[in-house]
């Protein structure tokens, strides 16, 4: 017997694993993701395509904004700013190197977020997303076409 719904208002919070990768051909890799996770993007832009999946629990995106295609980086979305707190108070007991962006914008969101990186350089990025924005960024200079890759972490430019 499957357990009762519960209806979004009485739900525990849930954190989302986030993975972003760059890619070289946006439309073909819509395709393919869709089909992998049997679900259309929740979002798509010119340069941009992200799935909020339920089951698992992850907030997949592409972009074709990177030098390279690959993992750009990985990260933790949480529902409040409580949880956030919590992540950042447990990165900042273990003495781990943070960047914290405060509220920012990339990714077509405004989010609150810090970053770490790993003992191998994968940068983690933190967020808790406070709303959408019209553009990738706010940036007060155009993202360049080329060069690091804007969704970043503690060595690279602040966006994601």
């Amino acid at each position: 017997m499957l357990p009762p719904l519960v209806p979004p208002a009485e739900r525990p919070t849930v954190k989302r694993f986030h993975v972003h990768l760059h890619v070289d051909d946006l439309n073909r890799s819509i395709g393919f993701y869709s089909q992998l996770f049997a679900a259309q993007p929740a979002r798509i832009e010119s340069d941009y395509a992200k799935w909020m999946l339920e089951d698992p629990p992850v907030n997949f995106a592409i972009s074709t904004r990177g030098s390279k295609p690959g993992i750009d980086h990985l990260g933790i979305q949480t529902d409040d700013a409580e949880e956030l707190a919590a992540l950042k108070a447990r990165a900042e007991a273990a003495d781990m190197a943070l960047l914290d962006e405060g509220t920012t914008t990339c990714c077509y969101a405004r989010s609150e977020k810090h970053w770490i990186t790993d003992p191998q350089g994968v940068a983690w990025e933190h967020f808790h997303t406070l709303g959408n924005i019209p553009v990738f960024n706010e940036a007060q200079q155009p993202a360049p076409a080329v060069g690091p890759e804007c969704c970043s972490g503690p060595s690279r430019s602040s966006c994601c």
